[in-house]
């Protein structure tokens, strides 16, 4: 599968189905979802195997993030790969067990300090294998905030180190009083 950009969001579909049935179908194993060549395509595009797992894991049995979600999200990570990793990828993995607790909150907004290191390092590829973005916990921030995750992860990409414009940019979406 060669790396055609246009082709990008029907490939990446096809994948997803598959994903999706595989998973629905009872298959378990990230490893076990796609042959050499998808594999290939997915590391490309900066994906990995196991991101379209948890998508479909996630998508079956909660119904969500859903392909739209999960599209919007990787085009950014994918462009964020292509352009500023310049197509390598990283060689670290964060520590999750370093990132605020999930009760922390930042200015009355809950979830917030957790989700910005995960967004960093959602960017930068560096997810450890047990952790999703957009996740139960990282929706539920979405939804109480107003937010897509391609948004946020955009956002997070735009202002990176700047917490401050990241806070205000999310109290001015929030639909919380």
């Amino acid at each position: 599968m060669a790396l055609v950009h246009f082709d990008f969001p029907a490939t990446f579909r096809t994948l997803y189905k598959k994903g999706y049935q595989l998973y629905q179908d009872g298959q378990r194993g990230a490893d076990t979802f796609f042959d050499e060549a998808e594999t290939a395509w997915l590391k490309a595009n900066g994906i990995t195997p196991q991101h379209m797992y948890d998508y479909a894991e996630d998508d079956v049995d909660e119904g969500r993030p859903g392909f739209g979600n999960a599209l919007t999200t990787e085009a950014i990570r994918r462009d964020y790969f292509l352009s500023v990793q310049n197509g390598v990828p990283s060689e670290v993995i964060a520590d999750s067990d370093t990132w605020p607790g999930k009760a922390e909150e930042i200015e009355g907004i809950g979830w917030l300090p957790r989700i910005l290191p995960k967004t960093r390092a959602k960017l930068r590829g560096e997810l450890p294998a047990d952790m999703m973005y957009s996740c139960g916990g990282d929706r539920a921030f979405f939804d109480r905030n107003n937010i897509m995750p391609a948004e946020f992860l955009a956002l997070v990409w735009r202002h990176f180190d700047d917490d401050a414009a990241i806070i205000a940019w999310v109290k001015s979406r929030s639909l919380a009083p």
